[in-house]
């Protein structure tokens, strides 16, 4: 079989995304018929069927499935194989690092004016919601990410630590659990009127659970206040905590490694300065703020 096009990718792409030939064609730019050609062809070179068609419309099959979700991947990385190819032919343009909004400041800072220090080339900071720093990455929209073991998925990734640090509750300050010195998993897994919090996976999908999604750190910060949830997070994301919060340490809980991360194999020069400003700060955690 010869190899797969990824002209032929993103034609399947849009048709599994739409669930429809018409708007597909015209998502694409494309006439329909071409494009329902496209994807029979398709379905012959590989010898399966990808779409079930009737006159309800367009339903994908179990295979699929698995090719859109590895179509997807392989359309992802030829995008990023494009930028990082653009951005290292600009030996002039800031290194950008991207960092969940929230994200303990203290420990950036310390890491740029460490890096600043090396009288390297310029940093540019991103921000993004909870856990997109590997779709940055991995789309090559950023050169090197924060996050966090064992919480983000660091597959294909190459890390030096930063720090490691435990967690706390972070609950509305009139509840009860509020005022003990300490609490453990238990403790706030089984809190009725404070269910916990439920971020969305990768896929966007939300785990089980009574609790209320949540979308964005200031979102989390209003349902907590409110007395409507509770989260479990690294002890210096409390820097963003609010006066109607109060942070109390979980001793069960599992340590987080603060990491700088970086595709496996990606290497320049300002990548390896900035990984050495990183070993420098190792064994150094932040001080959070108090209780």
């Amino acid at each position: 079989m010869d190899d797969l096009e990824t002209r032929e990718l993103r034609y399947f792409v849009a048709v599994a995304e739409e669930l429809h030939f018409g708007r597909a064609a015209q998502r694409l730019g494309i006439a329909q018929p071409p494009l329902s050609r496209a994807i029979r062809q398709l379905e012959r070179r590989l010898g399966v069927q990808l779409l079930d068609r009737d006159r309800r419309g367009v339903t994908l099959t179990g295979t699929g499935e698995v090719l859109l979700r590895e179509a997807r991947v392989a359309l992802d990385a030829v995008a990023a194989a494009a930028r990082r190819t653009q951005r290292a032919a600009d030996l002039q343009r800031p290194l950008v690092l991207v960092t969940k909004s929230g994200a303990s400041h203290e420990l950036l800072q310390r890491l740029l004016a460490s890096w600043a220090a090396t009288d390297a080339a310029p940093v540019e900071v991103v921000l993004c919601e909870v856990g997109e720093q590997a779709r940055y990455l991995r789309s090559g929209r950023a050169d090197v990410a924060l996050m966090h073991r064992p919480v983000d998925d660091l597959a294909g990734f190459d890390t030096e630590d930063l720090c490691t640090e435990g967690q706390v509750a972070l609950l509305p300050s009139g509840h009860a659990l509020a005022a003990r010195p300490q609490l453990t998993l238990a403790d706030v897994g089984n809190v009725p009127d404070l269910p916990i919090a439920r971020w969305p996976r990768l896929d966007g999908s939300y785990p089980d659970g009574p609790g209320p999604e949540v979308h964005t750190q200031s979102q989390l910060a209003q349902l907590v206040a409110l007395g409507k949830t509770l989260l479990v997070i690294p002890a210096s994301s409390r820097a963003w905590q609010w006066p109607d919060h109060v942070a109390v340490p979980v001793v069960d809980a599992p340590d987080i490694t603060t990491v700088l991360a970086w595709p496996a194999g990606h290497h320049s020069s300002a990548l390896a300065a900035l990984a050495r400003a990183a070993a420098d700060l190792r064994n150094r955690p932040p001080a959070g703020p108090a209780r």
